[in-house]
């Protein structure tokens, strides 16, 4: 977990998995619907079926990060404040 919070990282690696596991699901199950008729149309529905959960990988991703950031932040605002008040 990336996430200090352990709550917080529990819940948020939770949802990235869910969020993988619709794209792996969405992309398969629609390749096989067209699969059988035109190969192209195939892939290009699949990449359309897996967009929602690529948007949500994102999107989880994106808080990660700005957490991560955000921790960051604070450990350097604590370390100059006290370099400060030496």
């Amino acid at each position: 977990m990336r996430l200090g919070n352990k709550p917080l990282g529990f819940l948020v690696s939770f949802l990235l998995g869910v969020a993988w596991a619709s794209v792996f699901v969405g992309a398969v199950t629609s390749f096989l619907t067209f699969y059988e008729e035109i190969f192209f149309y195939a892939l290009v529905s699949a990449f359309i079926a897996a967009l929602p959960g690529i948007a949500a990988v994102l999107a989880l991703e994106y808080f990660i990060t700005s957490k991560e950031r955000l921790d960051e932040l604070k450990k350097q605002t604590k370390l100059l404040e006290k370099l400060l008040h030496n």
